[in-house]
């Protein structure tokens, strides 16, 4: 199994990618921020600040790379967990909001 990001170097490479605007954002994360009335700026803004929760990773055996979970609160305090994933280019898979 290949072995998880450590968190500063995590967080640095999603930042990274989202100033370079180096990402994907997949068919299933958009019809999730469709359905959860979320804004790809609130995706952004949470994947630039939020923290990351190390218990929601996974790694997808069938595709061979981890998924990680990053949970923030926008600047309108809306409460978001994203889930990203590495190619080449950073892949939002999908946006979930948290009660």
């Amino acid at each position: 199994m290949d072995t998880a990001l450590k968190t500063s170097e995590l967080l640095r490479k999603i930042r990274d990618h989202v100033q370079k605007g180096t990402y994907i954002v997949s068919a299933h994360a958009l019809q999730r921020q469709n359905e959860r009335l979320v804004d790809l700026k609130h995706v952004l803004y949470v994947l630039k600040n939020g923290c990351r929760e190390e218990d929601k990773d996974l790694f997808d055996i069938k595709r061979q790379m981890w998924k990680y979970a990053i949970h923030g609160k926008t600047i309108d305090g809306i409460n978001l967990r994203v889930i990203v994933s590495f190619e080449e280019e950073m892949i939002i898979i999908t946006v979930m909001r948290i009660k």
